[in-house]
């Protein structure tokens, strides 16, 4: 007991040492900040405590949105190339409406197969709870619900390749169409990640 007593004692001794001893985080980060020497005049470093506050800095780079926005006339012709003439707005937007209309038939057809996938799944759910949920059902027709099991997830394999293979065509599409300056592959995507969580 008299042991353990000295043990403790000594403990706490050590702790009350290192914390005097100790310096806090703080007290070293300004120590070291006044030691540190000033940078060279070629080779200045910005940081809070001597970022100019009055003046202005250079950015290199593109020019910032509120410069972008007072040219109008740059911003469109940096984002897609626009139409010399009458006819050729209206060739331009001839083949936008045929692009739009290839990409929303592929959409249908994604969701046209995912409900059909969905429909299944569900009535396979359906058969299963009765047939489980049945003893003698269970015993009498084991055999032919393994088939209709077997056949169930390959039907179910098929149409989830299905939906990959059409997925895989829309992607390409709008890939198509982005090259061809119809761009909504941004919006598109986005439609077709959202038809995926439902």
């Amino acid at each position: 007991m008299k042991g353990m007593k000295h043990i403790a004692i000594g403990t706490l001794l050590l702790l009350a040492v290192s914390g005097v001893s100790a310096q806090s985080l703080g007290d070293y980060a300004r120590a070291v900040r006044k030691n540190k020497p000033e940078p060279s005049p070629a080779t200045r470093h910005y940081d809070n405590d001597n970022l100019p506050a009055d003046g202005t800095l250079s950015v290199v780079g593109p020019p910032p949105a509120s410069t972008a926005s007072a040219t109008p006339a740059t911003a469109t012709a940096n984002a897609t190339p626009a139409p010399k003439t009458a006819a050729d707005a209206a060739e331009h937007q001839k083949a936008a409406d045929d692009w739009k209309q290839k990409i929303d038939q592929q959409k249908e057809k994604i969701d046209s197969l995912s409900h059909e996938l969905d429909l299944e799944q569900r009535e396979y759910r359906l058969r299963a709870a009765a047939f489980y949920g049945d003893a003698g059902t269970r015993l009498r027709n084991a055999t032919q619900f393994d088939k209709d099991d077997a056949q169930y997830k390959s039907d179910v394999e098929g149409k989830q390749k299905a939906i990959d293979d059409a997925k895989q065509q829309l992607s390409e599409l709008q890939e198509q169409a982005q090259k061809a300056g119809v761009v909504e592959k941004e919006k598109d995507s986005d439609n077709s990640s959202n038809n995926d969580k439902k």
